[in-house]
């Protein structure tokens, strides 16, 4: 099962479909993506952004904060989709300047606790606009893999994928490494950066994240219900939207 998708200028690119749910049931290929910065597609007269029309998306949501966009651009307009900034991280920090000290599954695990913390007024409008659409949804941060990655194992965790699956999911991030590492050193010229932990998603990371949120509020569908307000109603319209068919 490849669920990778190619592009020239995107690293993590992929499809969140064919992951089995706890009630037998399986997430729709084409349906929900995860990428990288979708604003490396600024050529609207190349393969990769042919590629991506071709998959029919019809909403893309950029998890950066605004002034990300202002620096370096967001996806091109286009008729196809509608575009929407949810910024759901609040407290900006610098991961390449990190010391080599910082261990990498703690350190991250718990920004992503202040995520999920912070964001909450954003992480239910991306839930929401991820509900809303019949069609295909792209959501992508920066590198694809913190932001975009707590995004894409609660929505996960609220189709009822099994734990398992979406650490595994989360740690796919690191095939696209080498090429996060290439794009920050092509904006920092003769660079390294100091933390050897910049690029890598080990599984550690989402392990340990899933259960400290569990540990605060019981589970990921009890922390989605009480702070998100993800209700039955929205809940039951993302595996409406998202899920095949129960069987008969």
């Amino acid at each position: 099962m490849n669920r990778h998708i190619s592009f020239a200028r995107l690293h993590n690119f992929r499809d969140l479909g064919g992951y089995p749910t706890e009630d037998g049931r399986t997430v729709r290929w084409g349906r929900l993506f995860r990428s990288d910065s979708l604003s490396k597609l600024r050529s609207t007269d190349g393969e990769d952004w042919s590629r991506f029309l071709e998959l029919g998306v019809t909403a893309v949501i950029d998890l950066r904060y605004p002034w990300e966009i202002d620096a370096k651009g967001r996806i091109p307009e286009h008729d196809s989709f509608t575009y929407h900034n949810f910024s759901i991280e609040h407290r900006p920090y610098d991961q390449s300047a990190l010391g080599p000290d910082v261990e990498v599954g703690p350190y991250l695990a718990e920004r992503y606790m202040e995520v999920a913390h912070d964001g909450v007024k954003e992480l239910r409008q991306a839930l929401e606009t991820i509900a809303a659409h019949d069609g295909p949804v792209a959501f992508h941060c920066a590198s694809g893999k913190d932001r975009t990655g707590l995004l894409a194992a609660l929505v996960l965790a609220l189709l009822g994928v099994p734990e398992q699956h979406i650490i595994d999911d989360f740690a796919l991030t690191e095939r696209a490494t080498e090429g996060l590492l290439a794009d920050w050193r092509a904006d920092h010229p003769g660079q390294e950066p100091s933390w050897p932990g910049y690029g890598r998603a080990p599984a550690d990371i989402m392990r340990l994240f899933l259960a400290a949120l569990a540990d605060a509020h019981g589970s990921v569908h009890h922390y989605a219900a009480n702070l998100l307000h993800a209700d039955d109603t929205l809940v039951t319209t993302l595996r409406h939207t998202l899920l095949t068919p129960t069987r008969p």
